[in-house]
């Protein structure tokens, strides 16, 4: 597939998030992603903000669902997501629900490795159940909690190849990578690159951050989208 660029709405208020989004398709962002922050903070409300001011884009509703899988994507569908996420941790029958809900509801379910002993092995089961996409993904704790600790920090593109290569299914990876870094990521076969804290969004305070952010993301984007003519 083409590469998409999908931005992640990490914040806490939707009327910051509805400004962040406009200037983002605006500079060329394919998708908008609902992120964990923004749904805590404003729920299903949010959502269906999103979706009635960008009613033809589609949205990714970071859920991160551990349990009642079956409902929560319904609830989102009908909110007006497209995409929701559950983690390769939740139990294997959650996962079914929620890959059985995405058919039921026509929503794409994207499985996310976080926090899995052997991430490799997690997209795997991931693809197996069902899942649309693969999020290959560090934690912002995990990545802080490490580089406190004097230790290297981890990235997603450490095993990024490794992932890709396991599974058939299109791969995104996510967690502090840098602007550099995200640009590549279609090199090594991730063709869904996501930007989000700490590249395009203040991560310790969860707000848009400083400086000309659309020309920015206008020159990420058209460098990313460059891929497909390659």
């Amino acid at each position: 597939m083409n590469p998409i660029v999908q931005i992640s709405l990490d914040l806490t208020n939707i009327d910051e998030a509805l400004k962040t989004a406009e200037m983002a398709l605006r500079a060329g962002v394919d998708w908008l992603e609902a992120g964990t922050p923004l749904i805590l903070a404003e729920g299903l409300h949010g959502v269906r903000k999103l979706r009635e001011a960008f009613p033809q884009t589609p949205i990714v509703a970071d859920l991160k669902t551990m349990d009642g899988g079956y409902l929560e994507v319904e609830m989102m569908a009908k909110a007006g997501a497209t995409h929701v996420v559950v983690m390769a941790r939740a139990h294997e029958e959650t996962i079914k629900v929620v890959v059985q809900a995405g058919k039921d509801f026509n929503v794409k379910v994207m499985g996310d490795n976080l926090g899995c002993p052997d991430m490799i092995e997690g997209a795997k089961m991931l693809e197996k159940l069902g899942c649309d996409f693969i999020v290959h993904h560090i934690g912002y704790d995990e990545r802080r909690g490490i580089a406190a600790q004097g230790k290297p920090m981890p990235s997603p593109l450490d095993q990024l190849k490794e992932v890709v290569d396991a599974v058939k299914i299109p791969v995104q990876a996510v967690g502090g990578l840098s602007l550099e870094q995200a640009i590549r990521c279609p090199e090594y076969g991730a063709p869904l690159v996501v930007l989000g804290a700490p590249l395009t969004i203040d991560a310790d305070a969860f707000r848009t951050a400083d400086g000309d952010l659309e020309s920015s993301l206008r020159l990420i984007c058209q460098k990313i989208h460059a891929y497909s003519d390659v």
